[in-house]
């Protein structure tokens, strides 16, 4: 196998650079030249696993992180960042062409310039993939947005942007849902209508996780006979109200010590004067905790999720937004979790859901079967062995280097 040049874009958020980090740690280790297009935000991050940063500037950050407003409002915020970062990306590598593009789902400018440029690309996918009939079951929601004046121009300008940039796929749908190759890091088991997959297209290859030693570590109190972690992610985490019920339905619960992670966004003095059980904190060491925790609360996110099965902890889930209410019904499709609302329920419902679900042996046993198969059957080696598999062949006219 040679060594190449393998160039990866996101954006900068961790739900899209975690899934893939430790991909790219392992391929940085095998000897290819890894570059890495993101924010100057993920510069140490990225560095930090032997990649060479490629910065651009993402107008997803600096007061975008919230994304408020609708699923509309949403996907333009995204359009607006591929539109900003398509013409920086072309600078960083119109004289460093990579062998091989990587892109996140959110880093479309990556497919346009393999395309332009005559260069493989393949999806690293953090999230479920589409399946045979999926765009017929999405045709409703999408009228409905296009419905909407500004769904309707959404749609024309991502058209139009495809289009002025010679892309082969218009259609915004097809250019995110439908790649030419995939690989998919999350477990096959949360993919819906998994057996609908195109296995030619799509290959599962996740869960993959390091170490995260960057994060810090985690140990609980002596006294703690179980653990609880309440997180809500990393963008929609604006629930004061839901923590303070939180701190009401667990302060003082026998036998359990509560990690409450609350975001950039709240206050802790908001919650105001906490029990001895409950420790608050804006950003936690999450795999560390859910390591030794009994039961998570989450918002249901793809990395999230797929913690929470990995390591076998029973959830309670409160979907917030986009794929996180189908991770929810997945979930708890596969026995190992609830469903909660943060909007409505009480403090005494929370308290009540909570020791119903880890009282529940069937629960227990599938959370455990499921953590062990995933801890058997993934990782960053079997990923960067697919990846290396969709390199172009070496020139003749160039030796290049044997490994």
């Amino acid at each position: 196998m040679r060594h190449a040049h393998i160039a990866m874009v996101s954006i900068p958020f961790p739900g899209h650079v975690n899934p893939s980090i430790e991909v790219v740690r392992e391929l940085a280790a095998r000897g290819h030249r890894v570059t890495y297009a993101n924010d100057p935000s993920y510069a140490a991050v990225i560095e930090a696993v032997g990649a060479e940063f490629k910065p651009y500037r993402s107008t997803l950050v600096n007061g975008n992180d919230g994304f408020e407003g609708d699923t509309i409002d949403q996907l333009t915020l995204f359009l607006d960042d591929a539109v900003a970062m398509l013409p920086q990306l072309r600078e960083a590598y119109e004289h460093d062409r990579p062998d091989l593009f990587l892109y996140d789902i959110a880093g479309a400018p990556a497919r346009l310039l393999a395309e332009q440029w005559g260069i493989p690309a393949v999806q690293l996918s953090p999230t479920f993939v589409a399946w045979d009939g999926y765009e017929d079951e999405m045709a409703p929601m999408i009228a409905a947005m296009k419905a909407d004046p500004r769904g309707a121009a959404y749609y024309r300008r991502f058209q139009q942007w495809l289009t002025d940039n010679g892309s082969s796929v218009t259609d915004s749908a097809a250019f995110h849902g439908r790649p030419q190759r995939a690989l998919v890091l999350i477990p096959r088991i949360m993919q819906p209508h998994a057996e609908r997959v195109d296995d030619c297209v799509y290959t599962f290859a996740g869960p993959v996780f390091g170490d995260r030693a960057d994060q810090g570590t985690w140990t609980p109190p002596a006294e703690a006979e179980n653990v609880l972690l309440i997180s809500l992610g990393s963008t929609f985490t604006e629930h004061p109200e839901f923590y303070r019920r939180s701190v009401q339905a667990f302060g003082d619960l026998p036998g359990w010590h509560v990690v409450l992670q609350i975001g950039q966004r709240v206050d802790p003095a908001e919650l105001g004067d906490l029990p001895g059980n409950i420790e608050v904190h804006s950003w936690v060491p999450q795999r560390d905790i859910l390591r030794q925790a009994q039961a998570f609360v989450t918002h249901g996110g793809m990395g999230g999720s797929t913690e929470g099965l990995y390591y076998a902890t029973p959830m309670l889930v409160a979907p917030q937004a986009v794929d996180q209410f189908a991770n929810a019904e997945r979930l708890i499709e596969l026995g190992v979790a609830r469903r909660i609302d943060t909007s409505d329920i009480t403090a005494q419902e929370l308290r009540s859901a909570l020791l119903d679900l880890v009282a529940d042996r069937q629960v227990r046993h599938t959370s455990t079967r499921i953590g062990q198969e995933l801890r058997e059957q993934s990782g960053a080696g079997y990923a960067a062995t697919l990846i290396e598999a969709q390199l172009p062949p070496q020139p003749a006219s160039e030796p290049g280097i044997q490994s």
